[in-house]
């Protein structure tokens, strides 16, 4: 338990750092009030766990201690659910309806299709 405790933590700890890192270059390169490096991390974190489950689905590419990692730890930390639930409320408060059914909208749409796609990608290496 201690050691799968320590592979979720370890990987959470990079997911966090990777995901400060990918908000601080996003929002630098995209000036705007929308949300990008939350969405940006969030779409990417997406299509990450869907290679990882699909890696899984393969047999002995991923040992499990390697997928509680990925997904559980390095996605846990990476992706930033409460950052967008935070960011939605914000939008609301300041009556920004269309960026926060846009980006509810595209979160949900993108986040979906990009863990299908990171799945195909797995399928099609491996066909």
């Amino acid at each position: 338990m201690l050691k799968t405790i320590l592979i979720v933590g370890t990987g959470g700890f990079i997911g966090s750092v990777a995901r400060y890192l990918t908000q601080v270059v996003v929002e630098r390169w995209l000036h705007s009030s929308f949300p990008w490096g939350t969405f940006a991390a969030n779409i990417a974190g997406c299509f990450i766990i869907g290679l990882v489950f699909a890696l899984s689905e393969r047999g002995n590419l991923l040992t499990p201690e390697w997928r509680i990692f990925l997904t559980v730890g390095f996605c846990g930390g990476f992706t930033t659910f409460s950052s967008f639930a935070y960011n939605n409320l914000t939008m609301l408060s300041e009556n920004n309806l269309l960026q926060l059914l846009g980006n509810v909208g595209m979160s949900v749409f993108l986040g979906v299709f990009a863990v299908y796609l990171g799945m195909v990608t797995v399928r099609f290496i491996y066909s």
